[in-house]
């Protein structure tokens, strides 16, 4: 990360510390937006992070939406399961290869 994206991110956690307790547990959305913040600005960097942050700030209002809402490009992908769905594929496939060679 780069020295403005810490120095971003400290301003997160300073807030978290002090002003949250005082906000109160009223979230929206998940995860949290300080937590959406300093993911944001750890996996983009200042200045992108910075705009997703502020994008989400933005949608925080009581008419704007809810739910679980993630830093974009950190959405779970589904896991390759290969053709025996149990992820090990590649050791199926030396098993297979190396008995036919060694029936």
């Amino acid at each position: 990360m780069s020295p403005l994206a810490h120095g971003l991110r400290a301003l997160v956690y300073l807030y978290r510390w002090t002003l949250s307790p005082f906000v109160g547990w009223h979230c929206r959305f998940q995860p949290t937006c300080s937590h959406y913040a300093i993911e944001a600005l750890e996996r983009h960097g200042a200045i992108r992070g910075s705009w997703l942050t502020l994008r989400r700030l933005g949608r925080c209002h009581p008419w704007g939406g809810s739910g679980y809402d993630p830093v974009p490009g950190t959405a779970s992908r589904p896991v390759d399961r290969g053709c025996d769905g149990g992820g090990h594929a590649d050791a199926t496939q030396a098993a297979v290869a190396a008995h036919r060679e060694n029936p």
